[in-house]
């Protein structure tokens, strides 16, 4: 009875250890408790980043009123340049006007000379004539008349000539005069021309000053505009970032509680749902004992079959029901004998037990359908068979609910 007793508490010491073995171990608890720490994290620094956006955007509206104080400026600067190109344009017009003018009066002004010079030279003419013949009385021109008829002749005579020296005088008189006006009024035409190229060239000195300060102003509304600009990209840019990586750690956040939860599932006698597909490890098996509490067929007391026993010939080829990565490939002498474990890297687990070898290795990546075993009876077995075993987060589920 004794003996009995430290076999049965030999046989629970190996099974326990067996359990540690091939059972993966994961702490959902914490890795829920520790993304949801970071997303804290990082939602405080987009909660900062936003303070700073909005300090940028502060900044912006405080300087706001000057720049628009600029924009005003640099509009009535603006409406000036247009006026000033108008006046401009209305001082060559009238420049233009001018130089007409100075060039008509330029012509009459020359006529007048011409007619002056023509009265003028007529004028010499007489006087070089009279010098020439002498200077001839009115009463030498009487008393040498003939008769009372031939005193009116040459009465009508001097008084035609007199008559004809005035009107000459007259007339040079008049186109001397007219010579005067003329060339006044070229000289003032002339004089007010100057003054308005001097007008002109003043305007275009002002306009030229006024075009450099709308320049300047219109330089400086685009740098503060594009600095404002570029701050904000950054900081929105590095907000976007931020918003995307707490998207994702919300979603592993949400893919770590629906794993929890499918844990709890598990740890209830449930079986949480799986959305991949599964293939029978084996084919041609007897299922010789089920998932759930069962009599030990060697230790021979009531305890928990944790997977299905998959009786078949011995050397039967042993397929991974799913790909993913090899976990363990090894051998317990009291327990699973040679045993795989593979992980899929989805909170699932599967595991194969009493080969009579394998052909796989830890670390390594296997397909779905590959082989990496034979079925056997090593380890604590009583007949060639396949202990095939699923867990869940470290918890043991039916087989059965997976695999046809």
């Amino acid at each position: 009875m004794k003996n009995r007793q430290i076999l049965y508490w030999l046989f629970l010491l190996i099974a326990l250890l067996l359990l540690s073995l091939v059972i993966p171990i994961r702490s959902d608890a914490s890795s829920i408790s520790e993304l949801q720490s970071e997303i804290d994290a990082l939602e405080e620094k987009n909660s900062a980043l936003q303070a700073e956006i909005d300090a940028i955007q502060s900044q912006y509206d405080t300087t706001y009123g000057e720049m628009s104080d600029l924009v005003a400026k640099k509009n009535t600067i603006d409406q000036e340049i247009s006026l000033l190109n108008e006046k401009i344009a209305t001082t060559n017009e009238q420049i233009t006007a001018y130089k007409q003018l100075i060039a008509d009066t330029q012509d009459e002004l020359d006529i007048a000379q011409f007619t002056l010079n023509g009265l003028s030279e007529m004028h010499r003419v007489r006087i070089r004539a009279m010098e020439e013949n002498g200077s001839i009385s009115y009463w030498e021109v009487i008393f040498k008349a003939n008769s009372f008829t031939d005193l009116l002749d040459r009465m009508n005579i001097m008084q035609e000539i007199s008559e004809a020296d005035q009107k000459r005088m007259e007339e040079l008189r008049v186109a001397a005069d007219l010579v005067t006006a003329y060339r006044l009024n070229l000289e003032d035409e002339k004089g007010a021309l100057e003054e308005i190229l001097e007008e002109l060239t003043a305007d275009e000195e002002i306009l030229e000053q006024r075009r450099t300060e709308s320049d300047d102003l219109l330089r400086e509304l685009a740098e503060e505009a594009e600095e404002f600009e570029l701050l904000l990209e950054e900081s929105e840019n590095l907000q976007e970032e931020l918003m995307q990586e707490i998207a994702a750690k919300e979603t592993e956040l949400e893919t770590a509680q629906y794993n929890a939860y499918l844990a709890e599932l598990a740890k209830s006698g449930d079986n949480p749902p799986s959305d991949a597909t599964w293939i029978t490890p084996v084919s041609g098996y007897t299922l010789t004992s089920p998932f759930g509490m069962r009599v030990h067929p060697v230790l021979g007391y009531e305890k928990m079959h944790n997977g299905i026993d998959m009786a078949c010939a011995e050397g039967t080829p042993i397929y991974a029901t799913r790909a993913g990565t090899v976990t363990t490939a090894s051998y317990q002498a009291s327990g699973a004998g040679y045993y795989v474990s593979i992980n899929p890297l989805d909170g699932f687990a599967s595991i194969y037990m009493h080969m009579t070898h394998y052909v796989v290795s830890a670390g390594q990546s296997v397909s779905q359908g590959q082989l990496i075993g034979y079925v056997g009876s090593t380890g604590l077995s009583t007949g060639a068979h396949l202990h095939f075993g699923i867990s869940y987060a470290g918890t043991y589920v039916n087989p059965l609910a997976y695999i046809a």
